[in-house]
């Protein structure tokens, strides 16, 4: 929640200025004694007011004398330099104002011509409309805005020629993708085994398709024939 901007006139009520004057009187004092602990300092606070039956001195008498007792032995233009009262305040705050609304007095009118000059592009205005009594104000406008244009497009063309000069990147080509492929059957991989080089050891020395290779006790043929040849 954003705090109420407080209007710096007079308080016509008496409570209510009273009580702002505690509360401020409080504030203004803790700053003081931060300002001289944070940064090491001397400094001294003296309020005066018809709420108080004396003074109120921070941080204590002694030590306010002893601030004004060096304050005192500079020169008067040491003194005066950066002093501050309620009329140079306010004649600082008027400066500064009329400082700001000369600035935007100057953006609103180059606006305004910005403006003016997109509609003569377009056909939508004359230049015979033109009755600005400065004519440079036109003319400087015109010369930011094509320095805009002409920014802009060489940041185009450093960019397109970047993109020029950089290396294309190197297109990989996708490993192909394994087919799922069934388990074989045992049948299946019996289909394919060499039978005919293969004697029948049932004793009979003959091949089971003819001039086979002869058994052998270290043959291992593939699962489930196996066939019990000890008793041969």
């Amino acid at each position: 929640m954003t705090r109420k901007k407080v209007t710096l006139a007079y308080i016509a009520n008496d409570s209510e200025r009273k009580a702002s004057y505690r509360k401020r009187k409080k504030g203004l004092l803790k700053k003081v004694s931060e300002l001289s602990t944070l940064c090491g300092i001397d400094a001294c606070a003296i309020v005066c007011s018809q709420y108080d039956a004396a003074p109120e001195v921070w941080p204590s008498p002694l030590g306010a004398q002893a601030v004004l007792s060096r304050f005192r032995k500079l020169s008067d233009m040491d003194q005066s330099r950066k002093m501050d009262n309620q009329e140079t305040f306010t004649r600082n705050r008027i400066k500064k104002t009329e400082e700001q609304l000369r600035r935007l007095r100057k953006e609103n009118n180059c606006r305004e011509l910005e403006a003016f000059m997109f509609r003569c592009i377009a056909g939508e205005a004359s230049i015979d409309e033109f009755n600005m009594p400065d004519p440079a104000e036109m003319n400087f406008v015109i010369n930011q805005t094509l320095g805009d244009i002409n920014a802009r497009m060489a940041a185009m063309e450093a960019d397109r020629r970047r993109r020029q000069a950089a290396p294309l990147p190197l297109l990989v080509a996708p490993a192909p993708a394994e087919e799922d492929v069934a388990p074989r059957t045992e049948e299946e991989s019996m289909e394919g085994f060499p039978w005919n080089l293969v004697q029948s050891p049932g004793g009979g020395g003959e091949a089971v398709d003819g001039g086979g290779l002869g058994w052998d006790d270290g043959m291992v043929l593939p699962y489930p024939y196996i066939f019990n040849h000890s008793s041969m």
